[in-house]
Parts: structure tokens; C-alpha cells; sequence
């Protein structure tokens, strides 16, 4: 059992693509760049590279508070009030999902009357495609 509070976000500072998609490996804009710089110098042709077709699509962003096993005896036993016990502690960091692909850890917070998350680590492009591997 999960519990997660999610919600859809265009932003494009998201950053992941749906697992399996081509562009499955994920670099910010000035990664790309760096990496087109450095091809060119090294005199390898590069092809170019379009993010604007990108930016704008819509990802799923969840807050990963914690989750449980149990049995299905114990599951059906809850009632209005239970409480589930979860295996993160109160001040560990929560993670952050992008179509369910971990990018970062963070805090909760509240904006204006709503809930918010302050990220307090981000998962490097590098240990992100070593996951997906």
C-alpha cells in the first residue's frame, strides 16, 4: 500500500519521459548543449536538437510519502480513523515521482493554503538513466 499525493504539471523543468519512450535518457537544455559543443569540437556530426516539441507535454508529478505491506485480512479491517503505519520516518525527505520515475527528495510544505514540496536533493541525469538500465 502507497500513499502518494499526485497531480499533472506542464512544467518543463520536470524533466523525465515516459519509460520506454525514445527519449527515455533525460538531460536538461544546457547538457544538450554542452554535449553538442563538445561533438563539434571533436569535429562529430550532430543532429539538432528540438525541445520546444517537448516542453509543453503534460507528466504526472507524485509526492511518495510512504508505503506498507499488509495482508488482506488486516486491509479489510480498516475502518473510518484506522491508522496505517508507514516504513519512513517523520523527518526523512520525501520522494519525488515524475511518471513514477524518482527525480528528486523534499520536504513538504504549504503555498497560499495548499500543499507544496521544496526539493532538498535532485537525482543527477547520470543516476536516473542508470535506473531506467
Amino acid at each position: 500500500m502507497t500513499n502518494e499525493a499526485s497531480g499533472s504539471t506542464g512544467t518543463p523543468d520536470s524533466g523525465a519521459a515516459p519509460k520506454g519512450s525514445a527519449a527515455s535518457s533525460q538531460y536538461s537544455p544546457d547538457e544538450l548543449s554542452a554535449g553538442k559543443a563538445a561533438a563539434a569540437k571533436a569535429g562529430k556530426a550532430t543532429s539538432d536538437v528540438n525541445l520546444d516539441l517537448v516542453l509543453d507535454v503534460p507528466v504526472n508529478v507524485s509526492l511518495r510519502v510512504g508505503a506498507t505491506d499488509m495482508s488482506i485480512r488486516d486491509l479489510v479491517k480498516l475502518v473510518e480513523g484506522s491508522v496505517v503505519a508507514l516504513d519512513r520516518l517523520a523527518d526523512e525527505p520525501m520522494d519525488v515521482l515524475v511518471n513514477g520515475t524518482l527525480i528528486a527528495h523534499g520536504e513538504i510544505v504549504v503555498v497560499d493554503d495548499r500543499f507544496g514540496v521544496r526539493l532538498t536533493d535532485v537525482v543527477s541525469p547520470v543516476e536516473r538513466i542508470q535506473k531506467i538500465n
